[in-house]
């Protein structure tokens, strides 16, 4: 008996060893596969751990971040990444099937049942050839255009409005018709 727990001792070890936690120390992103610094058991750091992220979604988690670490085939020299959460920063008080992307400086894009909200604490910006609303669109604030605006599906622009204001003329009771004092 004692020679077969023997035999089987390093097959237990790797197996015992194949899924761990892991704390994130440093995070290279430069590469085409983000790989990670991680502290494992006590005093085992591992570099160029490779972090795989879902597709279409990267982060890069601040040291101090945990995670779940594989060791492939049990070896604790091939030890990948397979999710990073950070407690410190988690956006808490969702309910069932919400789902929100969030940040360390408390941005979000939170998406519920009936509405997703965003929020920065300064600037929102979209970057598109075209965005497209779709429904009313309610401003509480100040409306500024670099372009002209228009409305009735292009018809009718600001640009025109000026052209024709600045160009009428008034008439008067008596005497010559006069222009606006002042352009639009």
């Amino acid at each position: 008996m004692k020679a077969l727990q023997r035999a089987f001792a390093p097959l237990q070890r790797r197996i015992m060893l194949m899924v761990g936690r892991a704390v994130l120390e440093l995070v290279n992103d430069a590469s085409k596969m983000q790989s990670a610094q991680v502290s494992l058991l006590e005093d085992e750091l591992r570099d160029n751990v490779e972090r795989f992220q879902n597709y279409g979604f990267t982060s890069v988690p601040e040291a101090g971040a945990e995670g779940v670490a594989l060791s492939v085939q049990g070896d604790r020299d091939h030890v990948i990444l397979v999710a990073v959460d950070d407690r410190r920063y988690r956006k808490l008080g969702m309910l069932p099937g919400e789902v929100a992307v969030y940040t360390k400086w408390g941005d979000f894009i939170h998406l519920k049942e009936d509405e997703i909200v965003v929020q920065h604490a300064t600037k929102i910006r979209l970057v598109a050839p075209t965005t497209e609303v779709g429904g009313d669109l309610l401003v509480h604030g100040n409306v500024t255009a670099d372009g002209d605006v228009a409305d009735q599906g292009g018809a009718k622009t600001m640009a025109g409005m000026r052209t024709v204001f600045n160009g009428h003329t008034q008439p008067v009771s008596a005497g010559t018709a006069q222009a606006p004092s002042g352009g639009m």
